[in-house]
Order: structure tokens, then C-alpha cells, then sequence
């Protein structure tokens, strides 16, 4: 198995992307060192607020969102998942699990020292952001949960199994072109070139291809037991929980994970929750500045 680091020249002047990369090597469980990408703006003495993205994106998805959040005095924390992004890549698929991503991430939460973190979290970032606080309670103060879930088991419905299909039927995926049904921003040339930055071709989107696989639909699924052990865990979780879904998304508002995570959750319990209509599946492109706004008064009056 090669290790792939997509080379730097692919993400020099992307537009709306002025921020500073930074590097941060773990561990894996069989001693493979993997290196991940993040950016960290804002006051540096600010309590943080961590931008989870998911699959096939990077976190150039959230640049609106580090732009608007540290200009209100926030800290901002954006990682790229292993295998996406800047962040290192594996070249075999079968080498990411859920188990491993929940693993690599919080080997990087702890060596960064995070705490009383604000968690946003979208898609993939979800499913593993949530397991992530599951494991380290004590870092976090309050979470957002945006188009994301935690699913344990209960099935495939056909839209996600026409991404298993079309994922697994690919050489390359041609990212820009297939997410723009996803959203209702409409791509420029320039965005459309920094969402295909991390990807000079097919070998580099192990991760991405494989990510589909990982998703714990089915009752015999490897992730199942992490997310019900989640589940077992939310059950007690006190501390807000907000949710913040794009009413278009067919992957998790309309099946509404939305209403299981307020349902579930007694933190969630007479919080703001907010269902933007006319945002799709990947929201910080439709609406990045209400999620600005959103997430920012969340935190101001959530504080202690």
C-alpha cells in the first residue's frame, strides 16, 4: 500500500482559500504514520469552534463559514478527514474503517488539546464527529448537527443505494461535477477546481470510494456497534445540541435524521432547531451565512 500526499501546487491560489495549512501526524494501530490536514484561524485563546466536513469534500467547503466565524472573534478549527483533502491517503480502500477514522481523529483532538470545543458537523463529519464526542465528553461544550446522523442498522433506501452502486462502478470520481446535485449554489470554474484539488485522479480517492461502503445501513455492518454504542451515549448527553438541516437534502433531512437526533438527545430539548429550505446536502455552499449566524448565536447563548 502507498501512502499519497496530493502534491501542493494543486491547492496554490484557490479562490476564497487565503488560509495557512497545518500538519499534524498520528499513528495507526498497525504503526503507519498518516499525516492529517487542518487550518486553525481566529484568536488563538478562543474556545474553538470545529468544522467536521464529509465525503468527497474537503474543508474548503467551509470556507465561507471560517471567514464569517472568526471575523465574529471565534476560533476556528478545520480538519480535513484522512484520505480527503490535503490530508494523507492510503491507496487501498479496504484500509479505512470506521473504527480507524474514529481512532486517527482522536489521536489528533488530543494531541491539538481542544476543549471546550463547539462541534459543527455535516455528513461524514457527523457520523464520525459525534462518535468522536462519545469518546472525549469532556472536550466538548455544545454541538451542531447539520445534515448528518448516526445510523445504526436500519437499512438501505434507494438513494443510498444508488451511491453505493455508482461509487463502487467508478474508476474516478468526477467530484465537482457530481456534487453540484447536491446543492443549490451554483459553482463557479474556480470553486468547481478547488473541489477537485485533492484529486489529480483516480488512485488518490480510495478514501472516497470507500467511504460509501462505511456507512453503518446494514444490521451486519463493521460500524454498527460504534454507532449504537453512540446512541447508548447520547442518551445521557445534557449539554445543547442543535440541529441545522437544508430541507432539499435527500441523504439525511428527508429521511429525517433530523428528528431522531432531537428526539433522542435530551440536550436537544427546546433548542432553536432549523430547517433551511432552501438548502440541499451540502449546506455551507447554499447558506453559509445563516449558518454563521446560527452557530454564532448558538454559542453566545449556550455560554455558562
Amino acid at each position: 500500500m502507498r501512502v499519497l500526499q496530493t502534491p501542493e501546487e494543486r491547492f496554490a491560489n484557490l479562490v476564497d482559500w487565503p488560509y495557512r495549512p497545518r500538519y499534524r501526524t498520528i499513528t495507526s494501530d498497525d504503526g503507519l504514520e498518516l499525516r492529517y490536514h487542518f487550518v486553525d484561524e481566529g484568536p488563538p485563546d478562543a474556545s474553538p469552534v470545529l468544522l467536521l466536513h464529509g465525503n468527497p469534500s474537503w474543508s474548503y467547503l467551509h470556507r465561507h463559514m471560517i471567514q464569517g466565524l472568526t471575523g465574529r472573534g471565534h476560533r476556528v478549527v478545520a480538519l480535513d478527514l484522512m484520505g480527503l483533502g490535503r490530508s494523507d491517503k492510503p491507496d487501498d480502500p479496504a484500509y479505512y474503517t470506521l473504527a480507524r477514522h474514529l481512532d486517527w481523529m482522536e489521536q489528533w483532538l488530543v494531541a491539538e488539546d481542544l476543549r471546550d470545543v463547539t462541534l459543527y458537523c455535516q455528513d461524514w463529519g457527523g457520523t464520525i464527529g459525534l462518535c468522536l464526542v462519545a469518546r472525549q465528553p469532556d472536550r466538548f461544550a455544545r454541538i451542531v448537527a447539520s445534515n448528518t446522523g448516526l445510523p445504526a442498522g436500519e437499512g438501505v433506501n434507494k438513494f443510498m443505494q444508488d451511491w453505493l452502486d455508482y461509487s463502487q462502478s467508478v474508476e474516478e470520481m468526477h467530484v465537482s461535477a457530481m456534487v453540484r446535485g447536491i446543492m443549490t449554489h451554483r459553482l463557479t470554474d474556480d470553486e468547481a477546481r478547488a473541489w477537485d484539488a485533492p484529486f489529480p485522479d483516480g488512485s488518490y480517492q480510495a478514501s472516497a470510494k470507500q467511504f460509501p461502503l462505511l456507512i453503518p445501513l446494514q444490521p451486519d455492518n463493521p460500524g454498527v456497534p460504534i454507532t449504537k454504542a453512540a446512541w447508548e451515549f447520547y442518551a445521557t448527553w445534557t449539554r445543547p445540541f442543535l440541529t441545522v438541516f437544508g430541507a432539499r437534502d435527500p441523504i439525511a433531512a428527508k429521511p429525517g435524521a433530523h428528528r431522531k437526533l432531537q428526539e433522542k438527545i435530551p440536550g436537544a430539548a427546546g433548542q432553536p432547531h432549523v430547517m433551511i429550505e432552501t438548502a440541499n446536502h451540502f449546506i455551507q455552499e447554499d447558506a453559509p451565512d445563516q449558518l454563521v449566524e446560527i452557530v454564532d448565536a448558538f454559542v453566545r447563548e449556550t455560554k455558562s
